[in-house]
């Protein structure tokens, strides 16, 4: 018998293109507290932290209670967006869909590790239609932030497989560095936040092209 096989997604930057909607709302939740909105860069490096630590990453000079502020506005944030139907669709990405209709069929099973929260990942996979395709779904609601590796291994012990058996793919040297910490195959995708270089130095064993090249990552 095959042992089990679990691929591990990151969602923003990964499966999704979120860029416009993390930027938007964003720049509501510094507004809202009279600071001037980040950078879209400085943004986009930070993108796979979980939200304090993400407001820590962009204001460090800034008290604890500020970051605490900032992440729940910028939650309001998104919730406000969506009420108003203003945010974007965040498209999957080329060739993801299939990619995940082809994994399905080879027999692996499939879970997500994100920094979104519950209620986002689920609206997000929703949208999609592709919600039941994960048999477990990983968040910063209930984990530190990336790269520890907490996400990862809830991962593992939901799906019953070992990390030998088992790859993580993401676009951020936070994904690299969870897959490295906890023993499992970390993959890069070059279509996210992150440059092929530095998930290479962080520890990644392929960064794919395009979603063709995932699967022939995934499979040596």
């Amino acid at each position: 018998m095959n042992p089990l096989k679990l691929a591990v997604f990151d969602c923003d930057g990964t499966l999704v293109d979120s860029q416009a909607n993390i930027l938007r709302a964003m720049d509501d939740s510094f507004g809202w507290l009279g600071l001037d909105a980040p950078d879209p860069h400085s943004v986009r490096r930070v993108v796979g932290l979980s939200l304090v630590e993400a407001m820590q990453a962009l204001l460090p000079e800034a008290d604890s209670d500020l970051h605490t502020r900032l992440a729940d506005d910028y939650k309001l944030a998104f919730q406000r967006l969506r009420a108003d139907s203003k945010l974007d669709a965040e498209p999957m990405f080329e060739g993801v869909r299939e990619l995940l209709d082809d994994l399905t069929g080879e027999g692996w099973l499939l879970a997500v590790a994100t920094g979104k929260s519950d209620r986002g990942l689920k609206l997000c996979l929703e949208h999609h239609g592709i919600f039941d395709r994960f048999i477990s779904l990983q968040t910063a609601d209930r984990h530190p932030s990336k790269p520890n590796p907490s996400m990862l291994l809830a991962c593992l012990a939901e799906a019953g497989v070992q990390a030998d058996a088992a790859c993580i793919i993401g676009d951020t040297v936070f994904d690299i560095g969870m897959g490295v910490a906890a023993g499992v195959k970390a993959i890069g995708v070059d279509w996210g936040y992150h440059d092929r270089h530095e998930l290479e130095e962080a520890g990644a064993v392929g960064v794919a092209v395009d979603a063709a090249d995932l699967k022939r990552l995934m499979h040596v």
